[in-house]
């Protein structure tokens, strides 16, 4: 039961995630984004929270904001005002990627 368990919260962190909250949070663990993809409203405020044992990073693929390495509990957040698609990466482990949809509707 207990890998069951295990199975089915990973899973969840794979579902692309629509939130029109001003404020959010994305996991980093287990080498993951999770939620690994956002749809949020302008103006949300999203932290990244490092909860590995291992430093991950922050940074989007054409440079709009990149995190310094985040060690174990260190956050970095960034605030999307401008709609569009931001893809992002870890750049100490390029294989965790994430996506952030930013629209008004």
């Amino acid at each position: 039961m207990k890998k069951v368990i295990q199975v089915l919260s990973l899973l969840c962190l794979m579902v692309p995630i629509s939130t029109w909250a001003q404020e959010v949070e994305v996991d980093i663990k287990a080498f993951m984004y999770g939620p690994r993809e956002l749809k949020i409203a302008p103006g949300t405020k999203v932290t990244w929270v490092n909860d590995d044992q291992v430093p991950h990073t922050v940074a989007e693929t054409h440079k709009v904001f990149r995190s310094g390495a985040l060690d174990t509990n260190e956050r970095f957040s960034y605030v999307f005002d401008t709609p569009g698609v931001y893809e992002y990466f870890c750049a100490l482990h390029p294989q965790m990627i994430g996506k952030i949809t930013v629209s008004a509707n």
